[in-house]
């Protein structure tokens, strides 16, 4: 995969160039009527959605957390908290998210956030070769290697993920 720059310097795509990372940035028109971002970016970039991941905020034990899973699942709470280390989570506040990471909803990226938090990114990524993540806008995705991703943020790779029978995560 080669690295792409785009107009569209963000914070998220600051980092990767800035880290030397190997990435695709994909761009599409958002819809603002779209019912869910995640599941817009994967059938506007005709890619499976169980390889599109969405950054969640949430709240473990009184401090943010970052949870990066599949647009093809939910989180599973308590799967985060015991994760990294934490007893109990919560979805973190909207405004609280967008304060913390510097970006909206819709269009948080788990690279180049304001503030760099705990992350967790679901066992199911690495599963694939590449996964998309935003980019730090809607409308922008980012296509980089599940290691890279856990590397520049320090994930801690962990089954975070609560997939129903249709979206079931392919067997490693």
């Amino acid at each position: 995969m080669a690295k792409k720059k785009s107009s569209a310097g963000t914070p998220a795509t600051t980092a990767l160039t800035a880290a030397g990372t190997d990435f695709t940035v994909h761009a599409y028109e958002h819809d603002p009527a779209a019912p869910s971002y995640g599941e817009e970016a994967a059938q506007a970039l005709g890619v499976d959605p169980a390889r599109v991941f969405k950054t969640l905020i949430a709240n473990v034990d009184g401090g943010l957390t970052v949870a990066v899973v599949p647009v093809s699942a939910t989180l599973d709470l308590k799967a985060l908290a015991a994760a990294v280390g934490g007893k109990r989570a919560a979805m973190a506040d909207p405004a609280a998210a967008e304060r913390s990471t510097g970006y909206v909803l819709g269009g948080i990226s788990p690279l180049g956030q304001r503030k760099r938090l705990p992350t967790a990114l679901d066992a199911s990524a690495a599963a694939y070769e590449t996964i998309c993540v935003s980019a730090g806008r809607r409308g922008l995705e980012v296509e980089l290697s599940p290691e890279d991703l856990a590397a520049l943020t320090d994930a801690v790779l962990a089954p975070i993920a609560r997939f129903d029978a249709r979206h079931a995560p392919p067997v490693v």
